[in-house]
């Protein structure tokens, strides 16, 4: 069946089937450019609903059957349909492969953003808009190669069409092979890796890309940026892709079965002119001025808050901290929270605003800081509340009881299985942000407790990670560092059927497990899950924040300080220089005229920030 026909047919219900739940894209309104970018990608991860890889073999049944060509209920396989006529080969989800010497011996799945990208890990890994069911010869050629215009050098020609060839791409800088779908598809295909990086931003960073080694030779068209995301050639093609191959009915069917199984849209196929909107942007030449007014807005032992006078061009759209001199985080505000910090430790920082051509400030001033020998937080997140109860009943919750909000993006929880060795399997990477003094609630998608609501977890995942029998390792890691572990590596742990829930006393996560920090409930047992109660918190220690700082005469305290007990301001050497007992009772301010012009420590109830008196 030919796909004109198809068009005229579906034509006059388009409007219809391709509209999203009424709100779905509320706070869209009149953006455009990278904030766009930015709030699409806040909407479509606000809840985060995973499958197995191995569930990827039988929701093709759902996803990718072929009601538009044939029209015969077989897999629909971009790489080898024929839509002007009968296909060569097709597939039910009972012929898939592991691998294949030629093309028509069955199917697999496809990651059309290669897996090596982001080192197999989920949610990526499972993701239902880029993983597809493909012929499993063509998915081992196309291997890592990036999609685009096939040059002259062809390689292989596959049984639709589709080619294995150089890079033919206009001002491509990567000139190794690629593989070219047909005309059919590469909307398709365009709308779906640009999807990929709107759904993971915040990530991108992490994951591989381009950086000092040769350019025509790395097959990864990513940046390393998270606005942009990928290299400008490969933008150009995808934009071109998007105007020449307009959104099927296909499409639209996808995106509303894979929104009813995972939860998120794919915001480019319901409005296709979101990709100009964000990537087709002007950019002049002219790099941003300096911020200025760096300071300190809060100082602890594990962590600093900054905040600066922002930059006062329109076109800039974030900001990059350093610490002595390195990249360590990015920010589209003027204020962040810098954390894994030693105590009693000297660092610098500086700010440079970055504008939508990625063009760099000159540096703000530098600010010198020397964290506290200690504080009243957690030295960072912390597994409260493990359980591993009968079928698929297994949960975990995750505490922030470090003093500020923290990015989650670099956090992952990983389990060991034990084979013929003991061995990790794919981890699931956090994301998104967890407020100080809040919990989140990763659990099991098949999980049935009776005390607790699977759409109230903030993760619900059938990864590898939350199918812990009670005899694996299971830990939170930052990066490639482990944070706080339950069970012990390559041993068999005896944490079945249990229930375990961390006493107040242990407010600071390890890497070795310690059953004696636990209490053990029967399993099944999930009461309070979900909720950080007052004896979990660091709820005793005043959260505030001050201003002005720099300061005259009063400065201003903000924050719940009703019951807070005592506010004792130090000089920089640590000497003890005012003393007030309930000083809130009655306001919200200090008055600090008597002081010397100097820099001071305001520590309320066990929290500490600095601030200059002029």
């Amino acid at each position: 069946m030919k796909k004109h026909l198809l068009i005229l047919f579906f034509l006059p219900i388009l409007a219809f089937a391709q509209t999203p739940p009424a709100d779905y894209y509320s706070g869209t309104e009149n953006l455009s450019g990278y904030a766009l970018k930015s709030k699409l990608h806040d909407i479509i991860s606000t809840k985060v609903y995973t499958y197995n890889y191995d569930d990827l073999k039988t929701t093709v049944n759902q996803t990718d059957l072929d009601k538009y060509y044939e029209n015969d209920g077989t897999i629909l396989d971009i790489y080898s349909e024929i839509p002007t006529g009968p296909d060569a080969y097709n597939y039910t989800s009972a012929n898939i492969i592991g691998s294949a010497s030629a093309e028509g011996q069955g199917w697999n799945r496809e990651h059309m953003m290669p897996q090596s990208s982001f080192n197999s890990a989920y949610p990526m890994y499972a993701d239902l808009f880029f993983v597809v069911p493909t012929d499993a010869r063509i998915n081992q050629l196309r291997s890592d190669y990036p999609y685009a215009k096939a040059g002259s050098s062809i390689y292989y020609t596959f049984t639709n069409g589709s080619k294995q060839a150089l890079n033919g791409t206009a001002n491509a800088t990567y000139t190794g092979r690629v593989f070219e779908p047909i005309d059919e598809f590469k909307g398709d295909v365009a709308r779906t890796l640009l999807y990929f990086v709107v759904r993971y931003e915040g990530k991108l960073r992490n994951f591989k890309f381009t950086t000092n080694i040769d350019p025509t030779k790395d097959v990864n068209p990513l940046d390393g940026t998270e606005e942009k995301a990928y290299e400008n050639w490969y933008i150009a093609m995808l934009l071109l892709w998007n105007q020449q191959d307009h959104v099927s009915q296909r499409e639209i069917d996808r995106n509303n079965t894979v929104f009813s199984l995972q939860k998120n849209r794919n915001p480019f196929i319901d409005h296709p002119e979101w990709i100009d909107a964000i990537w087709n942007q002007t950019s002049d030449n002219v790099a941003p001025s300096a911020p200025s007014s760096l300071l300190l807005a809060r100082n602890s032992a594990y962590f600093v808050d900054l905040n600066w006078q922002s930059s006062p061009e329109s076109d800039v759209i974030g900001y990059h901290i350093y610490q002595d001199n390195v990249l360590v985080a990015s920010s589209k505000t003027s204020s962040l929270s810098i954390d894994h910090l030693m105590p009693n430790t000297n660092y610098n920082f500086t700010v440079k605003a970055y504008d939508n051509a990625y063009l760099e400030s000159p540096q703000s001033n530098i600010l010198n800081v020397t964290t506290l020998a200690n504080d009243v937080f957690a030295n960072d997140l912390q597994i409260v509340k493990y359980l591993e109860g009968s079928g698929n009943n297994k949960a975990l919750e995750i505490a922030n009881r470090t003093g500020h909000k923290v990015n989650l993006n670099s956090y992952k929880l990983n389990i060991q299985y034990k084979g013929t060795v003991y061995y990790f399997a794919e981890p699931f990477e956090l994301e998104g942000e967890l407020e100080n003094n809040k919990s989140l609630v990763a659990i099991n998608s098949k999980a049935n407790f009776s005390c607790f609501n699977n759409a109230d977890a903030r993760f619900v995942i059938a990864a590898p990670s939350l199918t812990f029998s009670g005899s694996n390792y299971v830990d939170l890691s930052y990066k490639a560092t482990s944070v706080d572990a339950i069970g012990t590596k390559d041993i068999d742990n005896g944490n079945a059927n249990k229930s375990l829930y961390r006493n107040p006393i242990a407010i600071n996560p390890t890497a070795t497990f310690d059953l004696a920090e636990w209490t053990a409930y029967a399993s099944d047992y999930c009461l309070n899950l979900g909720v950080l109660g007052l004896n979990e918190s660091s709820a005793n220690a005043a959260d505030f924040r001050i201003y002005p700082n720099p300061v005259n005469e009063v400065l201003n305290v903000e924050g719940d300080l009703r019951k807070a007990k005592s506010a004792k301001i130090y000089d920089v050497s640590g000497k003890l220089i005012k003393e007030l007992n309930k000083p809130f009772v009655n306001g919200s301010s200090l008055n600090v005229r008597s002081l010397l012009p100097n820099t001071y420590i305001l520590n309320i109830d066990g929290n500490a920030t600095k601030f200059i008196k002029h």
